[in-house]
């Protein structure tokens, strides 16, 4: 297949314009030096164990690892400092990294920050939940809550602001990979497996800014206004004996057995049934409202206090910009593993990333998932099997089935 040469120039071109700012794939034993466990953020009996490994099922070969999440009911906690600082204003900006359930993620986080110095220089040793940051993102699961967090530091209000519509997280045993954009155009985008799963306006989706309309203060409802859809017919009249009407009556069918002794079994009464003529409480009729003016609805008015902002997306912009990446999580069940983690301003970077790794590696590790799920079956069912053989009959048994 030939190429252009206009074609191959902008190829070019968009390969050198951009920029990464972080990429970790976890293949070598150096990672440690690279990344900081936090020694001052919980007590050392608290903190979980990070495991190097391919995990039980994998598709990049044996030298192809993450870091995985070993001890249940831990703490986890680690950072690295990025290539250089994040000034993303005026350019897009993607995190994206891997992602793998080996057991089942029933409470616990799997998310990752790109953090802020923020007032202070970044202390590794430190870091845990309490760590500025400008970008949470990532699956979060606990009981019937399962999603993936996309979280922004918004600094005019000082806050760390929650995407209003929860995005679902996969929630299986095989790798997923999870990728956030946000560009200049302030709108975002979050791919799972390179499939968009949820994109639109910043100021739309997180509570950034302040409404654009308020209710307008100088107005009430009025004091005649009538909201009450249906009245009482003043018509309507109880009818003569209504409260009479018993709630139940002798069963008019039932008959007195013919071997019914009043003397040893007492007066014969007739069981009680629902009287079909009992309509219940007597409740006046409630007829249309003639004065009915609808739900008062409060007038609008522009909201003095709402101003745009250009720069929502620019979560790493200013001097300082994002500095490190890192993990500060809590897992009730561990085993997960991360991998191929990649900070750029080019979402095109990032997918050629994608193909590299995680697109590469996927089919053998689908297959190799499901030759281990089968051998465990099978080695429990050969378990079972010699158990029951183990176990003795009981003679008394067989002479009842006999």
């Amino acid at each position: 297949m030939k190429f252009s040469s206009l074609a191959l120039s902008l190829a070019m071109i968009g390969s050198v314009s951009a920029e990464v700012f972080f990429k970790e794939q976890f293949n070598d034993e150096k990672w440690s030096k690279r990344w900081t466990i936090p020694s001052k953020w919980k007590p050392k009996g608290e903190m979980g164990e990070w495991k190097h490994t391919t995990g039980k099922w994998y598709g990049g070969g044996q030298d192809d690892k993450g870091l995985q999440t070993s001890q249940d009911h831990r703490f986890y906690g680690m950072s690295a400092k990025l290539a250089k600082p994040v000034n993303n204003e005026g350019k897009e900006l993607v995190l994206q990294y891997a992602v793998k359930h080996e057991n089942q993620l029933d409470c616990g986080g799997a998310y990752i920050k790109l953090l802020t110095e923020g007032d202070k220089k970044f202390d590794a040793d430190s870091f845990g939940g309490d760590t500025p940051y400008a970008i949470m993102f990532g699956p979060d699961a606990c009981g019937s809550t399962k999603r993936t967090h996309v979280i922004l530091h918004y600094e005019p209000k000082k806050d760390n602001v929650l995407i209003k519509q929860d995005i679902p997280c996969e929630m299986d045993n095989l790798t997923h990979l999870y990728t956030l954009v946000l560009r200049p155009d302030n709108t975002f985008e979050v791919f799972v497996d390179n499939k968009s799963v949820r994109s639109g306006k910043i100021e739309e989706a997180f509570d950034m800014l302040p409404p654009k309309e308020i209710k307008d203060p100088e107005q009430s409802k009025p004091a005649d206004w009538v909201d009450t859809p249906q009245i009482e017919d003043p018509e309507s009249v109880k009818p003569v004996g209504y409260d009479d009407i018993p709630k139940e009556i002798p069963d008019p069918d039932s008959k007195k057995p013919d071997d019914w002794d009043e003397e040893e079994d007492g007066a014969w009464e007739a069981p009680m049934i629902d009287n079909p003529e009992y309509k219940g409480p007597w409740r006046l009729k409630m007829i249309p409202n003639p004065d009915y003016k609808g739900p008062w609805e409060h007038p609008m008015i522009p909201n003095p206090d709402y101003k745009t902002d250009d720069s929502l997306y620019a979560v790493c912009g200013g001097k300082k910009g994002c500095t490190h990446v890192g993990f500060e999580l809590w897992q009730v069940t561990s085993g997960t593993i991360f991998d191929d983690i990649i900070v750029t301003d080019s979402l095109e970077e990032a997918q050629k990333f994608a193909e590299e790794t995680f697109f590469k590696k996927k089919a053998q590790e689908l297959k190799m998932h499901d030759d281990v799920k089968e051998a465990e079956r099978k080695q429990r069912e050969k378990e079972e099997e010699e158990l029951r053989a183990k176990t003795p009959v009981d003679d008394d048994d067989e002479h009842d089935e006999l």
